[in-house]
């Protein structure tokens, strides 16, 4: 019974974070809100999602805990060149190719600290980075299929930007208190972004709930339910589960988005997502 609930909450984590991607890129493409709006609205809604959640588990384990808050300003600020560079990149990019190439960098950059850290690499795993650097490289080629440069650029950024994150968070006490506590701190640099930006702002009704979705369910929630999932799931399975969110992310924009598979967006991930998965099997062995 466990097994199974495990297996539930573990796919629909995977679909929130897919979700991510299409609620982006469906809000971007196919309303009229901008960039900047649509950060600030996800980022405050996821905000204010997991402080709720967070207080709440709080005083239901120890009603006396002192309510500090969790996080730093330097991870805020990854989370929110993460969550910006994500938005701009999705103006022109296919929600597919985003979050492959989001995923690439991501994993990228934790294997790359990895060995500045002192890891090291087996013979498989070495090629399997290769493998996926190869693809990445090839995905973003000039040519009819290429994707647009600049915004297959500022995805990569925003992996970079993840991965960041991701390493800064490790060894939190509280997960969803930490998160809560860096989307909080991310929300002034989202203002700042927004008055920025203010002579292209665009409000859109449709695009804003498309944002606060995004912010509240998938990010938020979609939170909430890996942490208290992946507790339970080896370090190797927690990162191979996560091969499935570019190809649902394709799938989805597919169908939801009517967007097309082409050749090298298929090769490209199969080079990425196989080479990433030679890299976590030779870290699990």
């Amino acid at each position: 019974m466990l097994r199974a609930r495990i297996a539930l909450l573990t796919a629909l984590t995977m679909l929130a974070f897919a979700g991510n991607s299409l609620l982006c890129r469906l809000a971007l493409k196919g309303t009229a809100i901008d960039a900047a709006s649509f950060t600030l609205a996800r980022v405050a809604s996821a905000a204010g999602v997991l402080w709720v959640i967070g207080l709440a588990r709080r005083r239901l384990r120890s009603p006396g805990m002192q309510r500090g808050t969790g996080g730093s300003w330097y991870s805020a600020l990854a989370l929110f060149a993460y969550a910006a560079a994500f938005s701009y990149a999705y103006i022109r990019l296919p929600a597919g190719t985003g979050a492959l190439l989001l995923f690439g960098a991501v994993q990228a950059t934790m294997i790359g600290y990895g060995l500045y850290a002192g890891e090291r690499l087996q013979g498989q795993q070495w090629l399997g980075l290769m493998l996926a650097l190869a693809g990445l490289v090839w995905l973003v080629l000039p040519g009819l299929a290429a994707p647009p440069l600049v915004s297959s650029l500022l995805m990569i950024a925003a992996g970079i930007a993840w991965g960041v994150y991701s390493l800064r968070g490790k060894g939190a006490s509280d997960a969803t208190m930490t998160t809560a506590g860096n989307f909080l701190r991310a929300v002034p640099f989202a203002i700042a972004l927004s008055l920025l930006m203010l002579s292209q702002r665009s409000p859109d009704s449709a695009g804003l709930g498309y944002a606060l979705l995004s912010g509240a369910l998938t990010s938020g929630i979609g939170y909430v339910i890996w942490y208290a999932v992946v507790q339970h799931l080896k370090a190797a399975t927690a990162a191979s589960v996560q091969l499935s969110v570019p190809v649902i992310t394709a799938a989805g924009g597919i169908v939801l988005l009517g967007e097309s598979l082409t050749l090298r967006l298929v090769a490209s991930s199969a080079a990425v997502l196989g080479g990433i998965a030679l890299v976590i099997a030779g870290k699990a062995r």
